[in-house]
């Protein structure tokens, strides 16, 4: 079977009349449900490296497979738009796509919770939002780029500006975000990059590897997993979400690794704990919602932000002052 591997353009237009017949972007936008009107955009990458981006929804990405076989989880709502999004409360629920990422913040991620006189909903608002300027390149790199802004009136005014950028041949693709205080107050600022991966990646032979980490329990139900936190089960009905945060020795490059060795594939995130100190896991083996969660974060404390304000880790913007982050997600054959 034919895949490419890390071919330079020029070569490939050897053997092609154009580049878009192994590899590209192509852009759709939804016809029918609550996804209707909304965009999309499929990126191939030519090594068998497919997922799609949603530009309505955050600039998240969405599907994805590796050679056919799905990576990521998709929930019972799938694809909605950003116009039937539910901010307050566990309304966040309700339109969670699933998919290899969606991104919680940028005010708040985690539990819902009232901080300074304000009520802030489960995860934040950065997943409901439309980006506006987005763009794509494909000539050998390809990268969608864009901007998200969450403002009030009286309130924040945050941007966030994305770039997802893989290649041609490659098997990886990158999130790079710089967010950026545009008020004139200071901002407090949470983004959690929630990556959710499932069948058949992940199934009863699977296991997690977090290389210089230390589980810690969320809750008493997560204690009870906390000796087999790194080994899954077939799907269980009646199954309760156990959470941990892992706890780095020392700062600086790190990686979760989730490996299949019956279906002999890997996927690994990739990310800095200097910028991204928090890791959390989500470990969901329902019937019907069985999806592991690797949790990238800013902060170290999953309980919302007056929570995290009480531990003294709220993570604060000054006025102009921008911020950025870079996680990566490569697959590779076991």
């Amino acid at each position: 079977m034919w895949y490419l591997d890390d071919q330079s353009p020029e070569r490939l237009r050897q053997y092609v009349g154009s580049p878009a017949q192994v590899a590209g972007i192509d852009r759709f936008c939804e016809e029918d449900g609550p996804a209707r009107g909304a965009r999309r955009y499929q990126v191939r990458t030519g090594s068998g490296l497919v997922f799609d981006v949603l530009p309505d929804r955050g600039l998240d990405i969405g599907a994805a497979s590796f050679r056919g076989v799905p990576l990521a989880w998709i929930s019972p709502a799938g694809h909605v738009g950003p116009g039937h999004v539910e901010h307050g409360g566990t309304g966040w629920q309700r339109t969670f796509g699933g998919g290899l990422l969606t991104t919680c913040g940028l005010d708040q991620f985690g539990a819902p919770a009232t901080d300074d006189g304000q009520e802030f909903g489960l995860h934040g608002r950065a997943s409901g939002l439309a980006a506006q300027q987005v763009n794509t390149v494909a000539d050998g790199r390809l990268e969608v780029t864009g901007r998200l802004r969450q403002t009030r009136l009286f309130g924040e005014n945050i941007v966030l500006d994305r770039a997802i950028t893989t290649e041609l041949g490659s098997r990886a693709v990158t999130v790079t975000d710089t967010v950026t205080n545009e008020g004139f107050q200071p901002q407090p600022h949470m983004v959690l990059y929630h990556m959710n991966l499932g069948w058949p990646l992940l199934d009863g032979a699977s296991v997690l590897r977090i290389p210089g980490a230390e589980p810690v329990a969320r809750d008493a139900e997560a204690e009870r997993g906390l000796d087999a936190w790194d080994t899954f089960t077939a799907p269980s009905p009646g199954f309760a979400e156990q959470v941990f945060r892992h706890d780095f020795a020392e700062a600086g490059p790190a990686e979760a690794r989730l490996l299949n060795p019956d279906l002999g594939l890997s996927l690994a995130i990739r990310f800095d704990t200097r910028r991204l100190p928090g890791l959390f896991q989500w470990k969901m083996l329902g019937a019907g919602t069985y999806v592991l969660g690797i949790e990238p974060a800013n902060c170290r404390v999953i309980g919302g932000r007056a929570e995290a304000r009480a531990a003294g880790e709220l993570p604060v913007l000054e006025p102009g002052e921008s911020r950025s982050y870079a996680v990566e997600v490569e697959v590779a054959e076991a």
